[in-house]
């Protein structure tokens, strides 16, 4: 009861403050439309899927041409069609994101039941390739799932009255596949312009087509959670000052609920403003993140966690607030500025956007940015979350080590 009596002391001095509360709420609000006026007026092609090569060896052939028509209709992924040579290059230049191979021979091997494999080729830790990698497992699970029905219905057909030919059994396997392929329809990716580009077309460095809020409302939140540790971080340094904490620490409260007190209210408050501002976003601007709301729950408390504990390393180091309010604009700056919150990392060369996902703000946005703009569910924000989660505990022991050589 102790530290949620201190995290409510904590919260209360903050929230007496209006300005304070017009500062983490309403400065926000206008950045968000400025950037995102920014972005709109940006000359940029309408379309913010993902460019993916598409080398196909197997013309003509059934499952080829399901998949095809399948990904043709995908929110998150946009097909070029390319020969394999140019594919890999695109690839080199960062022009496509990922390659699909589809193998020779592919689909009457797959019909016949003889192994066949997509290769699919892409960086795997880059939040692309991942995005890529999601969005490709639900339909080619679908499409292997309707090939598996269509040869248990071939054998129990075989069972009863045998096959007098292989073209006879290969014709009720792809009738049945068809048949099979229906129950899908809806589980398939859903409905949205086609656009088939070919490889020639430039397809990297694109700006974030749509919605321009889903751009800028996720890096301005998590810039302005960033820059709002301030107003927490300076109550540690007014105790100091007031030598509140020096009398704290002769009644019964122990440095360790101290801390814990501390850092509960921050978490509160920066969760407090990030849920302020997706509620926002989601009624004002349009921006989904319920497509996903356990995704967003998820990166949020990440995002929470982490910022409550740089507030609490920023406030044990301060020695005047004077130095909190620099230290917060350094951080807000170092942050938002790598982590794609000013400028999209997709739009940027690779050495950024692999220095900015050494950042903790990289991958809040890319979590976010995974239901906004990616169209992906609560599996693509694990990872994002998890990193998270991991720069929160590094940063809260760092706070808790200063804080004792401070108090000790």
């Amino acid at each position: 009861m102790r530290i949620l009596d201190l995290a409510l002391n904590d919260l209360s001095q903050i929230f007496r403050d209006r300005k304070i509360l017009i500062f983490i709420v309403g400065m926000p609000i206008i950045f968000t439309f400025f950037m995102g006026f920014v972005y709109q007026s940006a000359e940029a092609p309408q379309d913010s899927r993902l460019p993916l090569g598409w080398v196909n060896h197997d013309p003509g052939g059934l499952l080829s041409q399901k998949l095809y028509e399948t990904l043709s209709a995908s929110q998150v992924v946009k097909l070029v069609e390319s020969e394999a040579e140019q594919a890999a290059e695109q690839l080199r230049q960062e022009k496509l994101a990922g390659v699909l191979l589809i193998p020779e021979n592919y689909s009457s091997q797959a019909l016949a039941g003889q192994p066949a494999q997509l290769t699919l080729q892409t960086d795997p830790a880059a939040s692309a390739g991942q995005a890529l990698q999601q969005a490709l497992r639900t339909p080619v699970s679908h499409l292997l799932s309707a090939l598996e029905i269509a040869q248990i219905n071939a054998s129990l057909v075989a069972s009863q009255s045998s096959f007098t030919s292989e073209t006879e059994r290969q014709a009720e396997i792809e009738a049945a596949f068809q048949l099979a392929l229906l129950a899908w329809n809806e589980a398939a990716v859903s409905d949205s312009l086609v656009v088939i580009e070919k490889a020639s077309s430039t397809a990297a460095g694109e700006p974030l087509g749509g919605n321009p809020y889903n751009q800028s409302s996720p890096g301005i939140l998590v810039q302005f959670t960033i820059f709002q540790t301030f107003t927490a971080a300076a109550i540690l340094v007014q105790e100091r000052k007031t030598r509140c904490l020096q009398r704290l620490r002769t009644t019964a409260i122990k440095p360790s609920e101290l801390i814990a007190g501390h850092w509960l209210a921050m978490i509160v408050m920066v969760f407090m403003q990030a849920a302020i501002l997706i509620i926002f976003g989601q009624l004002a601007l349009s921006v989904n993140y319920l497509d996903s709301p356990l995704g967003t729950l998820l990166v949020t408390l990440g995002l929470s966690l982490w910022v409550a504990s740089l507030a609490l390393l920023i406030g044990v180091i301060a020695k005047t607030e004077e130095q909190v309010v620099i230290y917060a604009m350094i951080a807000m700056a170092v942050f938002a500025s790598l982590g794609g919150a000013w400028v999209p990392l997709e739009t940027t060369g690779k050495l950024f956007s692999t220095v900015g996902h050494f950042t903790p703000a990289a991958w809040a946005i890319d979590g976010y940015q995974n239901i906004l703009i990616r169209g992906l569910g609560i599996g693509s924000t694990l990872q994002p979350t998890l990193i998270l989660l991991g720069y929160a505990a590094i940063f809260f022991v760092l706070a808790v080590w200063r804080f004792q050589r401070s108090v000790d």
